[in-house]
């Protein structure tokens, strides 16, 4: 079995971001050589998530606004975790949209289906 690591890493000049990496995946997956598996996608970060969706802004902004009625930031002190921090909203936030994602590589390339 044949397998290749890569870490990217990103900026976010805000709190909350959503930033479309499929092209740094997608350039990854041509560096390993593979082509037929998997991919996995592993946010190593316990506030930053991973998922695939439609790259839209409406469903962008659909899901800031789904994810703020869940886990509110603010007050700060609502959070038994808010002891030096002010970031308990981002882990329930991240537990929600999810830690990793597995894409099936068929050709050399991701394989995603419709509209992903």
């Amino acid at each position: 079995m044949k397998s290749y690591r890569q870490e990217l890493w990103f900026e976010v000049p805000h709190r909350r971001a959503f930033i479309n990496i499929t092209s740094q995946v997608e350039d990854a997956l041509r560096e390993s050589g593979i082509k037929e598996g998997f991919v996995l996608v592993n946010a190593m970060h316990i506030s930053a998530s991973v998922f695939i969706n439609d790259n839209e802004s409406g469903l962008h902004a659909d899901f800031e606004k789904w994810l703020e009625k869940l886990a509110p930031e603010k007050p700060h002190s609502q959070y038994a975790h808010n002891h030096g921090e002010d970031n308990a909203d981002a882990h329930l936030k991240r537990t929600i949209m999810g830690r990793e994602t597995v894409v099936a590589v068929t050709n050399g390339e991701l394989d995603f289906g419709p509209w992903e």
